[in-house]
């Protein structure tokens, strides 16, 4: 009798204790790991939804930047992070789909992280400079079939999504052209401008504001459907690239065995976060993000997507044998 006692009472006290767990998280503040240096795309993303979690969660949200590795080491952090909702770690479609197949990581992506939301999309943009002859995205491709030892491509580093993208393009193409790393997208956006590199395939929130400018010219974006932010350029689809789809998507993501009540509150609150106008403006107006639609916010949507991702691209940049810088 007292041996079941003793079990009702565990199982009493478990019970309570998620209870309170449920109805009590969070009780103190919350650390949103990035795996890159402040200042970038996916630490501003942070830090606007960050600071809207503080209101919506009523606890102080701390942004903590872990670069280096190509996000593997604040990634990595996520991971042996406690399981509890006050550590998780954001990151994209480089940190989580293609390093896994360029740097040899301690840890399982699929496994070893929980999904929280997916925040949003943003398709890379194929863009030259002006003296590039070709008008169109099917005069591009021709120009480059026709002259492959002349065309340059800048990239930011192997591995990264210009580079691999490049690499899904030559596949597709049946070509090859060389590849030139740049620091970031920033001075490689530069010398194409100067006429140092004809090509790239980049970050579309880089690339923009110089297609504003006129300085450099767009010829299609990588997604199945134009940008909120660029309606006027045409889709790889619709230019005469069909399937050559790339998005550097963005998500949350907590350590694996997080109880699901908290991934259910923090996909609320982050939810909330991207139906704010202010957020909204950040992503969409200054990043050039696709913020995803609801339907899509949910954590089963992410781990569906990071899944398949992982499955289309490992193949492809193992193929090419990329390895991490």
């Amino acid at each position: 009798m007292r041996t079941l006692i003793g079990l009702l009472a565990c199982v009493l006290a478990a019970a309570t204790a998620t209870a309170e767990t449920t109805q009590t998280y969070p009780v103190r503040p919350i650390t949103i790991i990035v795996p890159f240096a402040a200042g970038g795309p996916t630490d501003v993303i942070a830090r606007s939804i960050g600071e809207h979690l503080k209101t919506s969660l009523g606890q102080t949200v701390i942004i903590e930047n872990v670069g280096g590795g190509g996000g593997t080491i604040g990634t990595g952090r996520v991971v042996r992070a406690a399981p509890d909702g006050y550590t998780i770690g954001i990151g994209h479609w480089g940190t989580h789909v293609v390093a896994g197949a360029v740097y040899p990581i301690p840890y399982n992506l699929l496994q070893d992280l929980e999904p929280i939301a997916l925040i949003s999309h943003n398709p890379q943009m194929i863009v030259s400079n002006l003296s590039v002859p070709a008008k169109d995205l099917k005069e591009l491709l021709a120009w480059i079939k026709k002259n492959p030892g002349k065309v340059v491509q800048g990239t930011t580093g192997a591995g990264s999504a210009p580079h691999v993208a490049g690499v899904l393009l030559h596949r597709m193409l049946g070509i090859e052209y060389r590849f030139v790393p740049y620091r970031g997208g920033a001075p490689a956006i530069q010398d194409l401008i100067a006429g140092h590199i004809n090509l790239m395939i980049a970050n579309s929130g880089v690339a923009f504001p110089h297609v504003r400018a006129a300085s450099i010219r767009p010829y299609a974006v990588t997604s199945q459907t134009r940008m909120v932010s660029a309606p006027e350029i045409p889709t790889v689809d619709e230019a005469g690239l069909p399937g050559f789809h790339t998005s550097i998507w963005h998500g949350f993501w907590a350590p694996a065995k997080t109880p699901n009540n908290i991934i259910v509150r923090l996909n609320s609150a982050i939810s909330t976060a991207l139906r704010d106008d202010t957020v909204r403006k950040q992503l969409e107006g200054h990043l050039g993000q696709d913020i995803a639609i609801p339907d899509q916010q949910t954590p089963a949507f992410l781990r569906q997507l990071h899944k398949a991702e992982i499955e289309k691209w490992w193949p492809i940049v193992r193929a090419a044998n990329i390895k991490g810088q």
